[in-house]
């Protein structure tokens, strides 16, 4: 959308009634809850992952210190892809770019010292979610806390990973009963923790736009549904521990109109299709500020644009937040810009006032027919999925990875022109060279993560890893649910790559046309 330089109430005919109503009533607009931030800001929940469990533990707790709300966990690729880290595929990828995760032991490790009763879990894990998980109940149940007290969100979206990440193991249809699984588990057990967080903001990071964001997002979140049902759950026995996660970029107006699109159409898309509750169409999310916006360039300007990121998250109503240290184009985090983005959510819930109103943008024209425009393109974008048979079978198709793919060339070619402008980087440029890096000594680090490993499995009973595994092995050829005995081989000490390679035997691993 082109914004006129002014808006007048012939821009927005909209009913309020109907499409704005009341903060916390259908169709959530203006937000889930009826007092938004006056009642408790939104949860301020910073990412981090390094390369050994011991040192990521050393951070979370740096960052409670420093007033952080919730824990949000990075992982290595080789965890994330269920390798342990003394597999051939692991070399070299051992805690780059993440916390290397090979048994229980080491996901109580980075929870040391960090009562898992009072605190709340994100994990960017996808692929091997219901491993994860079940290390982190039997990591709770070790520290004495019982599953119902654990809280947190597991990421559990596989969809998009086969359209923007790539850290997919199986085909779509296992993947998929996993998932299912899972939203099984959490509900049976009463847990308070969110079984997936449906993500679009992976596919705004490889280019999408507002629009394909909220779009093709909500377009996975109804095949989880339609599979969760297909299973025998009820929608609502499950659907309001669905969560979101959503990237937040630079333009201010069009990020918070997006959010509150998102909201509004989901509302409408859970009563329409499943006749959902209200507390299922309740779409709470999470935010990031956008890694793909930083830039190498002048990486101090990169906090001004988080501040932006984070200042529209906030007027859309997001329920967490994450926002990126300014040196992240370059490297992990340091322990300095890490505070400095967590100053920066604080600075906004404390001093900016923004926080004191419920939706303070409503009633802006500008801002009403910008959030119109966003849930009408979005969806003719879930119609045309739709058409092709859901957003597994448009995956498989294509139609999402090449949408994305144009939208990319599109914004490369602007930038690359000059007609969007990067500040620092194609306009008010200077020659100052990027900041020394000190980097980790990732060999080091993988031979101490294998080391680890190498005592783990010494210690371990090999008769009980050995019967857990075959009885998982027996779940997955059949149609049993699959979270028991993956939780009975967690407890025994069977690694994520035992537990990854039992499921890879049965099911095969997807090959990307």
């Amino acid at each position: 959308m082109t914004p006129k330089p002014v808006y007048t109430p012939a821009d927005w005919p909209g009913d309020p009634a109907r499409d704005l109503g009341h903060p916390g009533g259908f169709p959530f607009t203006r937000g889930v809850y009826p007092n938004m931030y006056t009642g408790r800001l939104w949860t301020m929940r910073q990412y981090a992952g390094f390369g050994t469990a011991q040192e990521t533990n050393e951070r979370f707790r740096q960052l409670l210190a420093a007033g952080q709300m919730g824990l949000s966990t990075a992982f290595d690729l080789p965890t994330q892809m269920g390798y342990d880290s003394d597999h051939p595929m692991a070399q070299g990828e051992v805690g780059r770019v993440g916390v290397a995760i090979d048994t229980v032991d080491d996901l109580a490790e980075l929870f040391r010292e960090i009562p898992l009763d009072q605190v709340s879990t994100s994990m960017t894990i996808n692929a091997t979610a219901a491993i994860l998980l079940a290390m982190y109940v039997v990591a709770g149940e070790e520290q004495g806390v019982p599953r119902t007290k654990l809280t947190g969100t597991v990421q559990n979206d596989v969809l998009k990973e086969y359209v923007a990440r790539g850290t997919y193991i199986y085909p779509a249809a296992p993947s998929l009963r996993l998932v299912a699984d899972i939203f099984r588990f959490v509900s049976d057990e009463g847990m308070s923790f969110n079984p997936i967080s449906i993500s679009g903001y992976h596919m705004r990071e490889a280019g999408a736009t507002a629009v394909q964001e909220v779009g093709f997002t909500l377009a996975n979140a109804l095949e989880y549904v339609r599979v969760a049902v297909a299973a025998g759950l009820a929608v609502d026995a499950f659907g309001p521990r669905l969560s979101f996660f959503f990237a937040s970029h630079n333009d201010l107006f069009e990020e918070a109109a997006k959010f509150r699109a998102a909201r509004r159409l989901w509302a409408r898309l859970a009563r329409e299709r499943f006749g959902a509750g209200d507390a299922t169409a309740r779409l709470r999310f999470h935010t990031q500020t956008g890694g793909v916006t930083l830039q190498a360039q002048q990486p101090l300007t990169n906090v001004v644009r988080v501040t932006l990121q984070a200042l529209a998250a906030v007027l859309g109503g997001t329920q967490s937040l994450h926002t990126n240290g300014y040196d992240e184009a370059l490297s992990l985090p340091s322990e300095q810009s890490a505070t400095l983005a967590l100053r920066t959510q604080q600075v906004i819930g404390y001093e900016s006032g923004v926080a004191g109103v419920v939706d303070p943008l409503a009633g802006s024209y500008y801002v009403e027919a910008l959030t119109d425009e966003i849930e009408a393109g979005a969806r003719e974008l879930i119609a045309q999925v739709d058409a092709l048979g859901g957003a597994a079978r448009a995956i498989e198709l294509g139609f999402f990875q090449e949408a994305i793919a144009r939208s990319a060339y599109e914004i490369q070619k602007a930038q690359e022109s000059g007609e969007r402008v990067v500040v620092g980087v194609n306009r008010f440029t200077d020659d100052s060279p990027p900041p020394a890096l000190e980097l980790p000594d990732f060999s080091a680090l993988e031979a101490q993560q294998q080391a680890r490993l190498a005592e783990a499995r010494r210690r371990r009973g090999g008769a009980a890893v050995e019967g857990a595994l075959n009885a998982l092995r027996s779940a997955a050829a059949g149609t049993e649910p699959l979270m028991p005995p993956i939780l009975a081989a967690v407890r025994a000490r069977a690694t994520l790559g035992e537990i990854s390679d039992t499921l890879r035997d049965v099911w095969g691993v997807y090959r990307a046309a």
